[in-house]
């Protein structure tokens, strides 16, 4: 019934052409060259931004060509990008802080989502606060993903706690929410759209989300210096076709929805404990729980170096980087200066 995958993931397989017009029916200036350009991406809410633009048919609006390829991790999107078999991707920031360290030719040249993770708990656990979870089977992401960076270096540090004082199970999310509905595990670290789902079909109840406690740039747009180089005003429009979406995200949730359900939900409806309710409105839901902003902000690069500091702090980087260094914002002041 449903498509699951990883994220900040089995995707789709095949990659996807685009298609003839924009949301509104708007065709692309037939006196604009048309270029090519190949954007990977995971199948998660995360990624909505990438997803609606192709469906909505905005990358063409915006005169370009877009292939998109699905992977099943951020690690395989950014081999690829460094790979040179495509030319940009959403995907967490903390891939490109990983790789950057390394020496790959990575900007972020664009925001996407604020990170929303949550942590879910049966009904009948008497879990009510994260110290609660002391001594508990907790699932979630695998070790060294954007998840396992942010549950360990802050959701659990301002508890006081460290994974040692649980009872760590790494899973995909799909699988973590059928752990916890069926008692494997008392709680999960998921993101949408598998938190709503869970809500919807188990008794589980959410008692964390992080996004309200410390926002935190989860998912950016991610290029290379090559590709800069080469054809920066492509990366410009896949940019200018994407802050569109993210404007579609914001304010009509049900129109986004209806384009994207497609890619999370088969069928028209989706089976909960008060009975069937749409597949759409399950993603409408989805959507609107999430924070979706083109931007980096200043506050937001402060809270990039502070996740690049925790990661040296779990060893998860050989050596620091600065994050400014990897950061490329001249589309974004660009688009501030039409403001």
């Amino acid at each position: 019934m449903m498509l699951f995958v990883t994220a900040c993931g089995g995707a789709k397989q095949g990659a996807e052409g685009n298609k003839t017009q924009g949301a509104g029916g708007q065709a692309a200036d037939p006196k604009k060259e048309v270029k090519s350009l190949t954007v990977g991406y995971l199948n998660v809410m995360d990624d909505a931004q990438a997803m609606l633009a192709f469906d909505a048919k905005l990358y063409e609006k915006h005169g370009l060509n877009v292939k998109m390829q699905p992977f099943e991790s951020g690690t395989d999107l950014i081999k690829a990008m460094v790979g040179n078999q495509v030319d940009a991707g959403v995907l967490g920031f903390t891939n490109a802080v990983t790789w950057a360290s390394k020496g790959a030719g990575l900007k972020v040249v664009g925001g996407a989502q604020l990170g929303f993770h949550s942590i879910l708990v049966r009904n009948d656990s008497g879990i009510k606060t994260i110290e609660d979870l002391k001594g508990k089977k907790l699932a979630s992401q695998k070790q060294g993903s954007t998840a396992d960076i942010v549950l360990n270096g802050v959701t659990l540090a301002q508890a006081k706690l460290t994974n040692k004082d649980l009872q760590m199970v790494y899973a995909e999310p799909a699988q973590a929410i059928q752990s916890l509905a069926g008692g494997a595990v008392d709680a999960a670290f998921v993101f949408e759209p598998y938190s709503r789902m869970a809500q919807l079909t188990s008794p589980v109840t959410q008692i964390y989300e992080i996004g309200k406690v410390w926002p935190f740039p989860c998912m950016v747009v991610i290029t290379t210096d090559d590709v800069l180089k080469k054809d920066r005003d492509a990366v410009n429009r896949m940019l200018d076709a994407q802050k569109e979406a993210i404007g579609m995200l914001q304010k009509d949730p049900q129109k986004s929805a209806e384009f994207i359900t497609k890619r999370f939900i088969e069928g028209e409806s989706f089976k909960t404990q008060n009975g069937e309710v749409k597949a759409t409105t399950v993603i409408k839901e989805s959507i609107q729980s999430q924070t979706f902003n083109w931007e980096i902000t200043p506050d937001q690069i402060k809270r990039m170096q502070e996740i690049s500091d925790i990661m040296i702090a779990q060893k998860a980087l050989d050596k620091p980087v600065k994050v400014e260094d990897i950061l490329d914002l001249t589309w974004q002041k660009e688009q501030q200066a039409k403001k």
